[in-house]
This record gives C-alpha cells, sequence and structure tokens, in this order.
C-alpha cells in the first residue's frame, strides 16, 4: 500500500473534532503521508465519527473504486463500517503502511427511480408512505409479479446495511461474502383483501427487483438511500439491483464483520 499517500479525511467541521484531529494530521505527515484537500485527488478517504459519517463520505465521494476507504470513530459511536478507533489513530497508519494488508469488498445496490436517475446504495434502500396512510407497492421479481405489498413501507438492504435499519425491523443479518439483497416488510397490512410474504426474503446477485407504487394518495412517497431521505414527486417505480461496484476498505486482523457484529450486538 506504499502508493496510497494522499489522505482526504472527511468530517464534521466543529472545533472538538478538528482539535482531536490535530495530533493525527501531525502524525500521518510524519509517516510520509499527503492531506489533500480535494477527494479526486486521494488515494484513501478517511471518515471521522461512526457509521453515519461513513455512509455519507462514502456517498459525497462518489462511489469510488479506485480509492481505499477507512473509518474512525469517537467514543461511543457505532462502527460496524469503522475499524479505528480516533484516541488510536497510530493503528490505522500502520495499517497504511502494511503492503501486505488485505483489502474486502462490501457489496453496493443500485437503485433506478422511474427508470430515470440511478443512486448507489451501501446500505440500504427504502420506500415509505409520507402520510399517516399506508402505501401499496407491486413487487415483481426478474418482471414477474411477486406480491402486492399494503403497508408502511419496503426496505432493500445489502449484506453489510443488514445490520441496520433491516436488522430493527427483524431482518436477517447477513454475511458480506455473500452478494446478494434483502427485502424486509414495515408493518404489512395481511387480510382478505391483501396478502404478503411476511417475512423477509433474499435475492441472488442476478436478480432485478421492482417496486411499483400504486398512486394512492402518496404522490410524495420518502425514499431513503443509506442515511439520507428524499422526497421525490410522483414515484411510479423502483428498480434495484446489485451492482457491480464495491467499496474497498482494509481488513484487519481478528476484526471480520461477525468480530463487529459480536461486538456491537452481544
Amino acid at each position: 500500500m506504499d502508493n496510497r499517500k494522499n489522505l482526504y479525511f472527511y468530517y464534521k467541521k466543529n472545533d472538538e473534532i478538528i482539535e482531536k484531529l490535530k495530533p493525527l494530521f501531525k502524525y500521518v505527515d510524519e509517516h510520509g503521508f499527503s492531506i489533500v484537500e480535494d477527494s479526486k485527488d486521494a488515494n484513501i478517504v478517511i471518515s471521522v465519527g461512526g457509521d453515519g459519517e461513513f455512509l455519507q463520505a462514502v456517498r459525497h465521494t462518489g462511489f469510488r473504486q479506485d480509492c481505499l476507504y477507512l473509518g474512525i470513530t469517537q467514543k461511543d459511536e457505532s462502527g460496524l463500517y469503522c475499524d479505528f478507533d480516533i484516541d488510536h489513530y497510530d493503528q490505522m497508519v500502520d495499517s497504511m503502511k502494511d503492503n501486505s494488508i488485505e483489502v474486502r469488498r462490501f457489496p453496493v445496490i443500485d437503485v433506478t427511480i422511474n427508470g430515470e436517475s440511478t443512486f448507489h446504495c451501501l446500505n440500504e434502500a427504502a420506500i415509505r408512505s409520507a402520510i399517516i396512510k399506508t402505501i401499496v407497492i407491486d413487487v415483481s421479481i426478474d418482471d414477474n409479479h411477486f406480491e402486492r405489498f399494503r403497508g408502511d413501507g419496503l426496505i432493500v438492504a445489502t449484506p453489510t446495511g443488514s445490520t441496520g435499519y433491516n436488522k430493527s425491523t427483524t431482518g436477517a443479518v447477513i454475511d458480506p461474502k455473500i452478494p446478494c439483497m434483502q427485502v424486509t416488510e414495515l408493518a404489512s397490512l395481511n387480510n382478505n383483501r391483501y396478502r404478503t410474504l411476511g417475512s423477509s426474503f433474499i435475492l441472488n446477485q442476478d436478480r432485478k427487483l421492482r417496486l411499483e407504487v400504486i398512486q394512492d394518495g402518496n404522490d410524495y412517497p420518502i425514499v431513503g438511500l443509506d442515511n439520507e431521505a428524499y422526497s421525490i414527486r410522483n414515484i411510479h417505480s423502483l428498480t434495484i439491483q446489485l451492482s457491480d461496484k464495491r467499496i474497498k476498505t482494509v481488513k484487519l486482523k481478528n476484526n471480520s464483520f461477525w468480530d463487529r457484529v459480536q461486538r456491537t450486538f452481544l
């Protein structure tokens, strides 16, 4: 990794974080790294602030395929995407200098809205009613109608995203080595008129999921892409597939995905 010397730091610009980062900035400079102001010039993008900030860093730097992403947490912050602690930044610098370090690759999903604009998601895409009323969605898999959903909404999660919103709604935690996406219901309505599977289901990497919104007063449903919400007028459909993109991060010894899941939840 000796050719990766340009670092871009993504963080909230407040006095507390800036003060904490000063020793780190000095340390990386002493070890031959350069801090760049434009993320396009970086070959390592470093987020500071837990999983939420990591997701923002990936999104705001364009899901780059030609660089590594690293995450630094502060005290009491969630860090399923983040391997390093701001108080032990020397471990991060040592890992960046280690040429034998392993790289892990996290799956990404592509979300196309109304057949026009496509967005990438590392965690999940969710569609929900924006009013106090259930939303009706026709669910198709590979262009074959699967079910008509009625309820609060649907979540489509990546394997790494399965530990977030998806897990809090009884979805399964999926190993990120499995290239797939998971669909989870939000408060589905099941009666004589509407019937859904009633559980999460997992789609292989070559599947195409299509969600068609039945316009029934929900003209402005909320679409969540990772940790950003969009209220888009007249959403008719979402087409979701596993992307050919992968987000690359450093894989540390004794800190696998399941190590972090155990540390976070058990």
